[in-house]
């Protein structure tokens, strides 16, 4: 589940109150995803808007887990995930992807990753009818964006997942309405309905090496990866780069223009930010946009830094 990837910390942050506590909780957190299988109900919550959807979950050695999620209201949609990747999906979830991981994965240095995030035990609370402890995780500086997660007491399960920005308001949620650990999944609750497509992978092309840099990077953010791929809409080739700190991330595309005339613009949508630049290349107007769970003004400094170059930034 997604809130399961933005949490696998890695196995030793230093974490200044109640620091062996929260360790524990977080290895218990990162075995929980690998070794309970679950089935429930959760909402999410968005920029003012509610889904309620249901989830199966079949644990199962590397490569081999699988996860089924069926939005319950408005609009059906499904998605099926075989060891992590996605297998299939609905409406525009089943159109092109990249072969290969989008995230590759990468060894955290706790050490690093504890100079941008604090970890503190918060207390305890009670979701779903679930007793759960409450873990805060806070960023030290504005570039990012703090956690509060509740973890069932008895598997460390997520049972709700928050997304707070730098006042503190909520940008997103997760919540169990349901959540039961101890039935037996039955083969059909884990298989595909017929409006589950399959994904379309595509090849992805490499880039040139040093086609493109950022001057400027959040402190503790590093490329994970960069591909290209044929734009869906106009068949230009995209350049997509991505970038984490091992909690947050963010993508920055960067498409020719040709001459279209577009315009600068920047959105928000819950957690989410869109920041799109026109920049001036010696290869013609490129457009540079930015996408990810990051402060908007931080996607904006982003996307003012790319340049067409060899050096990168990294930090």
């Amino acid at each position: 589940m997604r809130f399961f990837s933005l949490l696998l910390l890695g196995g030793s942050l230093v974490m200044p109150v109640h620091a062996a506590d929260a360790q524990n909780w977080l290895n218990r957190l990162l075995k929980a995803e690998k070794q309970q299988s679950f089935q429930g109900t959760f909402v999410y919550e968005r920029n003012g808007s509610f889904s309620t959807h249901a989830i199966w979950h079949q644990a199962g050695q590397v490569g081999e887990s699988r996860e089924r999620l069926l939005k319950l209201d408005g609009a059906p949609v499904e998605v099926v995930r075989v060891g992590g990747r996605l297998q299939c999906g609905s409406n525009a979830l089943a159109d092109q992807l990249f072969e290969g991981e989008p995230w590759p994965p990468r060894p955290l240095d706790p050490q690093k990753l504890a100079e941008w995030y604090e970890v503190r035990m918060a207390g305890e609370s009670r979701v779903a009818g679930r007793a759960a402890v409450v873990l805060t995780i806070l960023p030290r500086d504005q570039y990012r964006y703090g956690f509060e997660l509740h973890l069932d007491r008895e598997t460390a399960l997520p049972l709700k997942f928050l997304l707070l920005n730098e006042k503190g308001q909520l940008l997103e949620r997760f919540q169990f309405t349901r959540l039961d650990t101890s039935a037996t999944l039955a083969k059909d609750e884990l298989e595909p309905g017929p409006s589950c497509r399959p994904v379309e992978i595509l090849q992805a092309a490499e880039p040139k090496p040093g086609a493109w840099r950022s001057e400027w990077l959040p402190p503790g953010f590093t490329l994970r990866g960069m591909h290209a791929q044929p734009s869906p809409i106009s068949g230009e080739t995209i350049t997509y780069l991505m970038y984490g700190d091992g909690l947050a991330r963010f993508s920055v595309f960067i498409e020719p223009l040709h001459g279209a005339l577009v315009e600068d613009a920047r959105s928000q949508l819950g957690p989410t930010v869109a920041v799109s630049k026109r920049m001036s290349t010696a290869d013609g107007d490129m457009m540079v946009t930015v996408i990810g769970e990051i402060p908007l003004g931080t996607a904006e400094r982003i996307a003012l830094s790319m340049r067409a170059g060899e050096a990168q930034a990294d930090r």
